[in-house]
Order: C-alpha cells, then structure tokens, then sequence
C-alpha cells in the first residue's frame, strides 16, 4: 500500500494531526497504523478526563501555547459533534503557609497565559465553592472542565475516515526501512510505503523513533497513576476538582480529586514507577522494559534525586492508610472506608540522559519522520493545537 503520510498510533495526538491533515489537505493518502484492536487504548483511554486550562505551564511554552489553543479548539469541536462536556472550574488549595507563595506564583502563570477571571479565595471562601476542603488559601480557575476522551478520540477517528483516510488494527510496527519514495513501514502482517513517517506511539514513541534516528538522547520512562473511587454515598465531599499546589521540581499534580463526566468522583493519582510500559498492575512486569528503565543514565540520576519522593509514592502505591493521608490534607473527612479501587494510567514520560525530565511538549524531526516525542499530559487537552502543529511540519515537505 502507497501512502503520501502514514501516522503510527492510534491515540489522541495521532487522530487529531490525522484528522488536521485532512482538512487542510484533503487528497493526502493517510493511514494510520494502531497495534492494539481498536482507538484510543493506553493513555487516551486511562485519561483522567480534565480540560486542562494552561494554568501550570510556563509562559511561552509548547505546553502553555498548544494547552491554550488545544482548549478552544477542543470546546468548538464537541460543541459542534454534541459531545458532552462541563467546565465546572477547579480549585486549587493551599494547605501549609509554604505554598502560599507558590499559589501565588501559579496565579501569575495563569494570568500571563491569558486566563481571565482567577479568583483568590480565603479560608472561609473556599468552603463555599468546596464545603468540606481544607485549606488556608486556594484559586479558583473557572476554565477547567471534565469531558470522556476517548468519546473525543473516536470522533476525531470518525472524521479521518469519512474524509478517506485508512484505520488499521491490530498490526505492530517492527522496522522502518529506506526506500525509494521515502519510507517502508513493516509491521508484524504486512508493509505499507510511504512518503512520510509521523510518530505518535505515546508510550512507545522512543522506541519508534531510533527506528528512523540513531540518536535518540532520550528515553521513555513509564510513571503508573493509581486512582481511587469515592464511594457512591460520600460523592457528596466534593463537588467538582480539588487539586494540591504543585511541587514545583516535580513534573506531576499531586493527588486530587475529580469529578467524572460519566458520574463518580476518582481520588488520586500516586505517580510510581511502572514496570513495563503499558503496566496498569501492580504485578505488571516486563523484565526486559524494567531492565531498559533502569540501565537508563537518566532515570538512575532521576532515582537519586528523587529517591524520597518516590519511595513516598511507592509506599502509598501499597498502603490505602498512607494514600488516605494524604488525600485528608484537602479533605480531611475522608477515611479509608470511603474508597473503593478505581482505575490506573500510565504517563509516557520522556527522560533524557542527564536526568531531566521534559516538562514540555517534544517534537523531533529527520529526512523520513516527524516523531512526537513528548506529550503528556496536558496533550489530550491539547491534541487539536498538537496535530495542527505536527500537520503544518507534515506539509511543508510536500
């Protein structure tokens, strides 16, 4: 099969750059080739389900540029496909006289990504938008919402295939080789030729690009998030969101709580090592990816680093009193009887060899491929904003 632009994964990000390919350039012959039987499997469909707002990212950002843009993108696009959706707004809760400060500063990052309407709220305020939280200070950002996004993704798959381009199931990319029209795609059934390569493997996104770049100085790190249920009748303790203030140095939000587009409250998430990458369970294991994680200079140098964070994770990984601790420093009504065992995701977290780890968007480019390299969240949010970017990369080449 000839192919001008053939898109691996079939997430979120790789829909919507499919589906902005088409409707900027409509004759483009595309597929996109998804190992799994169906859309949207592993990070779309472990998706918290938050219209992220563009408040946490730094000003000027791939993050805070594509998270802002994606957002009203993504409003037009279910308003228009009468997908549901609500923007309930979040608070965020300062509960130490340390994070006021930081609370502060979040403020000023969301005013200088053009968020609107942020409201301070004291102690006593924040109990009306959130009757039974806990805090000394907290903001109220009215643009986050809740939506389903995997709902979201097999729209966006919808549309690709009413416009002519290909969805193909359950085939699992082995090599990438040079040919004389740009690129042969082999998978585990077949081979496709191709102009173009775009990588958006989400969890395996490394591992797809040293297919096509010998020098890949970074590696995919698989971060398992753990969620909680509250239990039907203690839904009641919260209305909406409830986040934590951020730990700056940490690329994650701290447990929280959200509330479903689909009804029930999720309480979590933990952010623990998982040993392999699509790892939902704790008993999930793959020696050979654990081995890869951990042979990683990066992650050894993130390990030691963060050793006492993520032994405070691990440990809450396996102990619901400790997960509950921490859950009571927003809501301290909440005991381990409320919570029932919820669902899990998994973050593809890029890492590079020095120990950093990318907290913006990354896309990596050479002669056959455009790799996405780096979305995390908040690039459901952002998908739309991604796939217009990656698309206009596309179709300068042609």
């Amino acid at each position: 099969m000839k192919n001008d632009i053939i898109i691996i994964g079939g997430g979120i990000v790789g829909l919507a750059t499919a589906l902005q390919l088409k409707n900027k350039n409509p004759g483009l012959k595309l597929s996109i080739i998804e190992k799994e039987d169906s859309l949207a499997c592993h990070q779309t469909g472990h998706n918290s389900g938050v219209i992220h707002s563009g408040l946490y990212y730094k000003p000027g950002s791939l993050k805070a540029q594509n998270c802002i843009q994606g957002y009203h993108m993504l409003l037009d696009f279910c308003n228009k496909h009468e997908i549901p959706y609500e923007l309930c707004g979040k608070i965020v809760v300062a509960t130490e006289e340390r994070e006021i400060p930081l609370l502060k500063k979040l403020k000023e990052r969301g005013s200088a990504n053009g968020l609107t309407n942020l409201k301070d709220l004291n102690a006593e305020e924040l109990k009306a938008y959130e009757p039974h939280v806990n805090g000394l200070k907290g903001l109220f950002v009215p643009q986050t919402g809740i939506v389903d996004y995997k709902q979201v993704a097999r729209k966006y798959g919808e549309k690709v295939q009413e416009k002519d381009g290909a969805l193909i199931f359950g085939e699992r990319v082995q090599s990438i080789k040079p040919s004389k029209g740009g690129a042969e795609i082999v998978t585990n059934k077949s081979s496709y030729e191709t102009k173009l390569v775009v990588n958006c493997a989400g969890l395996y996104s490394d591992k797809i690009a040293r297919l096509t770049a010998e020098k890949l100085n970074l590696k995919i790190i698989p971060f398992r998030g753990e969620y909680y249920q509250l239990k039907k009748e203690k839904e009641y303790l919260v209305k909406n969101l409830i986040y934590p203030v951020p730990d700056p140095a940490f690329p994650f939000l701290g447990v929280h709580f959200t509330r479903m587009i689909s009804g029930g409250v999720e309480a979590g998430p933990n952010a623990v090592l998982a040993f392999q990458r699509e790892g939902y369970k704790k008993t999930d294991l793959k020696i050979s990816e654990l081995a890869e994680t951990l042979a990683w200079p990066g992650f050894q140098k993130v390990a030691f680093k963060y050793w006492q964070t993520g032994f405070g994770e691990m440990y809450r990984s396996f102990s619901k009193a400790a997960f509950t601790k921490a859950l009571q420093k927003l809501l301290p009504e909440i005991t381990k009887d409320d919570l029932e065992p919820g669902g899990a995701g998994v973050r593809a977290q890029a890492c590079d060899r020095d120990g950093g780890l990318l907290d913006d968007f990354l896309i990596l480019e050479d002669e056959k491929a455009i790799n996405v390299c780096n979305a995390p969240s908040p690039g459901a949010t952002s998908s739309l904003a991604i796939g217009d970017k990656v698309s206009d990369l596309v179709l300068k080449r042609f």
